[in-house]
């Protein structure tokens, strides 16, 4: 039973340490510092800011490290429930783990330019303004794409919780309907070019958000609703 919790609770630290990562790099850090279409207002802040723009690129990086170990622990917690599944949901989630990290050169690149090499002198300003809003876009392009997998590893995670037994079927169904809200938004996304500006986009990911955040927090916090059939599932 002590390697049973061990399970549960690694499960948990990995999903908080993704949550939070992910929330500060993503979300934080962009409000702080870009500026819709002003290339001249988050020139600025970047470049005063360059410590907690490297911070959001390191919290990236230990986003996806995380994200990387914690469909591996959730397989073996969840492996007994369908296996199938459960090795799906560990080859949607590890899909990402590339992609996300290729699609932080952007924000080096941006760093690069914030920070005046002495071979970009030859360019003015506003060009250089310009790449950086340039290339900030390339990187929500690219977080676009890592959202595809964000959103489908979810579904089979959803699915195991549901049929688990010994954690509550309603947070899988909020990861089920996180799933295709993930995908909604990335189609939507990417056929509508002004999408943000609808109402729905600003809460189509939420079941994900409240089926990711009460996960985590039953591991952490609840544990399993049955410790037998726990027991069962890690140990097979």
């Amino acid at each position: 039973m002590n390697s049973c919790n061990k399970t549960v609770r690694w499960a948990g630290f990995l999903y908080l340490v993704v949550i939070m990562t992910g929330f500060f790099s993503l979300m934080y850090v962009p409000s702080r510092l870009i500026v819709g279409q002003n290339p001249e207002l988050t020139f600025q802040h970047i470049s005063s800011s360059a410590l907690l723009f490297r911070l959001s690129i390191a919290g990236s990086m230990l986003c996806y490290i995380a994200f990387m170990l914690l469909p591996l622990v959730l397989y073996q917690l969840l492996k007994s429930v369908n296996e199938t599944y459960a090795k799906l949901m560990v080859i949607f989630a590890l899909v990402s783990i590339p992609i996300s990290f290729i699609n932080l050169q952007s924000k080096f690149s941006v760093l690069t330019l914030v920070e005046g090499a002495e071979y970009l002198k030859v360019f003015d300003e506003k060009y250089l303004q310009a790449q950086v809003m340039l290339l900030s876009n390339d990187y929500n392009k690219g977080i676009l794409i890592a959202q595809v997998f964000w959103g489908m590893w979810l579904f089979p995670l959803g699915y195991l919780v549901y049929k688990s037994g010994f954690l509550p079927k309603i947070l899988g169904i909020f990861l089920i309907a996180g799933c295709f809200g993930y995908i909604s938004n990335v189609l939507g996304r990417t056929l509508i070019s002004n999408f943000s500006e609808y109402e729905i986009s600003g809460y189509i990911t939420l079941p994900a958000t409240i089926g990711e955040v009460g996960i985590c927090l039953w591991l952490l916090v609840m544990g399993v609703k049955n410790k037998k059939k726990l027991a069962v599932s890690v140990n097979e």
